[in-house]
């Protein structure tokens, strides 16, 4: 067989399920899961292997209508990932159907969808029966010409095989991009933050988690093979600075905890993390938190 290589972007409404069929793809952790929706920023790509194949996954955020320039970058980053991709891939939520949502989506598709592959992917069938699934399947391919429809669990694994092994036949012929053992190519300080992000996203509630960033300020790796990681979670207002911290610091010591646990798990080695908070009224005005969180400024213009 001959080599294939190529990206795939994955596309559909805040909390379709993106990240955790990206996840299950690549067979790691690369991008966050939380109950909380538009929780994803950056474009994230996890690499995975099928066959002779290395399909380059691109986890977009969820798209929706954009209110804030943060909301605004992300629509961009999402759409720019659409065009960039040799393949799309749109998934779309079982038993939420045909949503005002996912009615934008099919719009732009229409524009920006002619003369490249698009895949349809229903998630979550496991919530639904199969008539309103194939109800769902025709009512969605009368709607743009899709090249295959696959129905899947990212959650458990249904139908994921048979789409990746698919997504391996449909790419272009030639070398990989990447290393063989490589499966993101996020910096590791960004997955660092990311990863600590989530939990600072399970942990809190409301508004807030959408209203803080995190940037990973130090990385020193350490003679005994550990590695040591200084963090800073930026706010905007003081009151914030107080439930992030906790009563007696609670807060943010178990959201460290857990962050540490699943850094070490990830790296495989023992990881000293430390996290600091600091106020920046602004910072959602800042160039420079976009380009750490891998989105462009500009793109958050009106």
């Amino acid at each position: 067989m001959e080599k294939r290589a190529g990206f795939v972007a994955l596309i559909g409404e805040p909390n379709a399920g993106k990240s955790t069929l990206l996840n299950r793809m690549v067979g790691a952790k690369v991008s966050i899961v939380t109950h909380k929706v538009q929780t994803t920023r950056a474009r994230i790509r996890g690499v995975a292997l099928e066959g002779e194949a290395q399909i380059v996954f691109v986890d977009t955020p969820g798209l929706f209508r954009p209110r804030r320039r943060l909301d605004r970058a992300m629509v961009a980053a999402a759409w720019g990932g659409a065009s960039d991709a040799d393949i799309v891939v749109l998934l779309v939520e079982a038993q939420r159907g045909v949503t005002d949502g996912v009615e934008a989506i099919l719009q732009q598709l229409a524009e920006i969808g002619t003369g490249r592959t698009v895949a349809l992917a229903i998630n979550k069938i496991d919530r639904v029966q199969s008539g309103a699934l194939l109800a769902l399947s025709k009512e969605l391919n009368d709607r743009f010409a899709f090249a295959e429809t696959f129905m899947i669990s990212a959650e458990k694994g249904h139908g994921v095989d048979d789409l990746r092994r698919w997504l391996a036949g449909s790419l272009p012929e030639g070398p990989w991009l990447y290393p063989e053992d490589q499966i993101a190519d996020l910096p590791l300080r960004m997955i660092a933050a990311e990863m600590t992000r989530e939990k600072l996203t399970l942990r809190l509630h409301q508004e807030l988690p959408y209203q803080l960033t995190v940037e990973t300020e130090a990385w020193e790796e350490r003679e005994d093979g550990s590695a040591r990681i200084n963090q800073v979670v930026y706010v905007a207002r003081e009151g914030h600075k107080g439930i992030l911290l906790g009563r007696k610091g609670e807060t943010i010591k178990n959201v460290g905890q857990a962050a540490r646990t699943e850094l070490e798990n990830f790296l495989g080695r023992r990881v000293h993390l430390f996290l600091t908070v600091k106020v920046r009224p602004n910072w959602l005005e800042e160039a420079e938190r976009y380009s750490e969180m891998g989105l462009e400024f500009r793109d958050g213009n009106a």
